[in-house]
């Protein structure tokens, strides 16, 4: 998808959907990174670099994206039950608990939000939205109507930066390695994308192990920044 075809009122939506400033706290969760970088599993730019690769293949284009995808199709024809379906999907894929309450507090956020960004919310949506983030997300793609190329990049960007935030308050990192790390694992986001369209509905699915180990730890960690 080409620049030129994203609008300027599609690409201030889109920047706006994807801020970092978004109040649904995205950067409240460190989604077991915390916990690892504790335990010295994560130790400097290197391993949080090799760390976040692995769970953008693992996770992001194995799971969350090709769940987008469906609940963004379905919405567009209508079918709020088969959207409903791939988000009981994406939650029961969640295999520990801060992940899934991650999964549905940013949901519920996003419900009280959208409203008031110009984004009426119907009852079966509003009842969507409120189950799991990629809802809210995939509606607003289709709403406003975003193109999908430019949305989806979007989407892994923001994931990506506020990974990579959370590496440079708790390893920590300077701002210039941080910044050089986010370019650099930016450049895969085309290949994890390409990965994603290509998973078929029975082959959906995360596996990161090493993040359920310290998601799960993280749920009891004495001393935490991020939230469980």
């Amino acid at each position: 998808m080409t620049e030129s075809r994203l609008s300027l009122k599609a690409q201030l939506k889109l920047y706006q959907l994807v801020s970092p400033s978004l109040p649904v706290g995205g950067f409240t969760y460190s989604q077991g990174l915390e916990w690892a970088i504790e335990k010295g599993w994560v130790s400097d730019s290197a391993s949080l670099g090799e760390w976040l690769e692995s769970l953008l293949f693992a996770s992001q284009a194995g799971l969350e994206i090709p769940v987008l995808l469906r609940v963004y199709h379905a919405l567009s024809d209508g079918d709020y039950s088969l959207a409903g379906f791939w988000c009981d999907f994406l939650v029961a894929s969640r295999e520990t608990r801060e992940l899934r309450y991650e999964e549905q507090q940013r949901g519920i956020a996003y419900a009280r939000l959208l409203p008031g960004l110009g984004l009426p919310l119907s009852e079966p949506e509003h009842e969507l939205v409120s189950r799991t983030q990629v809802a809210a997300f995939a509606l607003a793609m289709q709403r406003w109507n975003l193109p999908v190329e430019d949305a989806l990049n979007a989407y892994l960007w923001c994931w990506l930066e506020n990974a990579v935030m959370t590496g440079i308050k708790l390893i920590p990192l300077g701002q210039t390695d941080g910044q050089n790390l986010l370019m650099k694992l930016a450049t895969r986001i085309p290949d994890a994308l390409d990965m994603a369209r290509q998973i078929e509905d029975f082959t959906i699915g995360s596996f990161a192990p090493s993040q359920v180990m310290a998601s799960c730890r993280h749920e009891n960690q004495y001393t935490r920044l991020y939230r469980s």
